[in-house]
């Protein structure tokens, strides 16, 4: 028999056999696995998710326009999707960043809710000092905005909250959303942040994601241990997060950065000069795979290099030319860095498994004609937590290796 509190809402019933993932807390109900909806949802409507028998298994947000059907957000029939309860996962979210990193000082910045592994579905928020940036990437947590701001300014007391897009968010989900700010000031531009004694001016209105690579914080500062008085390659730098590490903490003699956006390398040449180890940083515009052919053919070698490349596999049906593609400047990268040199590289493609990864690292070294010693395999830092009800939250992987 369907528990009363159903009764007044919409229901989504599951195909015979499709309720397990879902009994397993994952969050995402695709059209296929849906053989009926009882009541008629409209685009960010409350449902409730049951099985083929009738059995209630979740509370989630109904949007026709995407391809998941269904965002689940509550496995307790009691605790439907009221304010109070967003409300409750901000404090959660943010409650647990405050225990992460208790000493935040003005000019920290951390990530402060992550999607699906806050039980926030949709919603990305990363705080960079006083002002928080957010991400929305479903229609109907969109359509409750001004809840969900409400309870950011209670817990984080920002001086202003910017809306930053995603690439594609407006065909995935029929969002019509614009960049811009959502409450209180304009950011600074640049918005100076310090991670690891380490100074940055972040662009978060313009730059990519949110203007920083938040999750690589801890492998930054670890790959700097292994850098002293040497000579690093610092590949897909961005604003130079990895090099300014090895210049800042790790003492490395030069680093050689290499981007094919400009405003990133100045940016990234502005943030040298900010740490006063700008005559030590020397930064080449180019791409990747051409530069790292360049570097082969002059015979350049190097004592570490870092390869932190953009997603490659943005769905599963690019799994195989990503792999590919990663493969190559993984080759090319490989042999560039001299006998025992250090070798850090990462993908951050959800897509490609960390079996996939090591195995095309393998593969890469086998042809590069190096052996490949795994020190460390790493993931993003504690703010980027994964849930092991979805996988999909595990993206990250940075891999140190020494290279014989």
């Amino acid at each position: 028999m369907l528990a009363n509190q159903t009764n007044d809402r919409p229901r989504v019933f599951l195909k015979p056999r499709k309720a397990l993932p879902f009994f397993s807390r994952h969050p995402w109900v695709f059209q296929g696995a849906i053989e009926r909806i009882e009541g008629t949802p409209a685009p960010g409507d409350e449902v409730a998710l049951l099985s083929h028998e009738g059995q209630f298994i979740a509370w989630g947000l109904f949007n026709p326009a995407s391809n998941i059907r269904v965002r689940l957000y509550s496995w307790d029939n009691a605790v439907p999707l009221t304010d109070e309860f967003w409300q409750g996962r901000i404090a959660d979210a943010t409650g647990l960043r405050r225990v992460l990193y208790p000493n935040q000082v003005p000019t920290f910045a951390c990530r402060q809710i992550y999607s699906e592994a806050d039980g926030l579905s949709g919603l990305t928020v990363d705080r960079y000092g006083d002002w928080l940036l957010v991400q929305l990437t479903s229609f109907a947590l969109a359509q409750r905005k001004e809840i969900l701001l409400k309870a950011l300014r209670e817990s984080l007391q920002p001086k202003g909250i910017w809306l930053r897009t995603e690439k594609g968010i407006r065909a995935a989900e029929g969002l019509e959303l614009a960049d811009g700010l959502l409450w209180g000031e304009a950011p600074p531009r640049p918005l100076m942040i310090e991670e690891h004694g380490v100074r940055y001016g972040v662009d978060v209105a313009e730059g990519q994601k949110t203007g920083f690579f938040l999750d690589q914080r801890d492998n930054r500062r670890r790959t700097a241990e292994f850098v002293c008085g040497k000579r690093v390659l610092d590949l897909c730098c961005y604003t130079g997060g990895f090099g300014l590490n090895c210049l800042v903490n790790g003492g490395a003699a030069e680093v050689v950065a290499v981007d094919a956006s400009e405003s990133a390398l100045a940016q990234a040449r502005s943030n040298a000069e900010l740490n006063g180890v700008a005559d030590r940083l020397t930064t080449i515009k180019g791409d990747a795979f051409k530069t790292l052919e360049t570097f082969q053919s002059r015979g350049e070698v190097f004592d570490t290099v870092i390869l932190d490349p953009p997603k490659l596999a943005r769905n599963r049906q690019g799994i195989d030319a990503a792999l590919r593609g990663y493969y190559s400047l993984n080759r090319f990268a490989l042999g560039l860095i001299k006998p025992g040199g250090f070798f850090v590289t990462c993908s951050c493609s959800g897509h490609i498994s960390h079996e996939m990864f090591v195995d095309m690292l393998g593969q890469a070294a086998l042809h590069a004609d190096r052996r490949l010693q795994l020190l460390e395999v790493r993931g993003p830092s504690p703010d980027h937590p994964s849930s092991v009800h979805c996988l999909e939250t595990d993206y990250l992987k940075c891999y140190l290796g020494r290279v014989l």
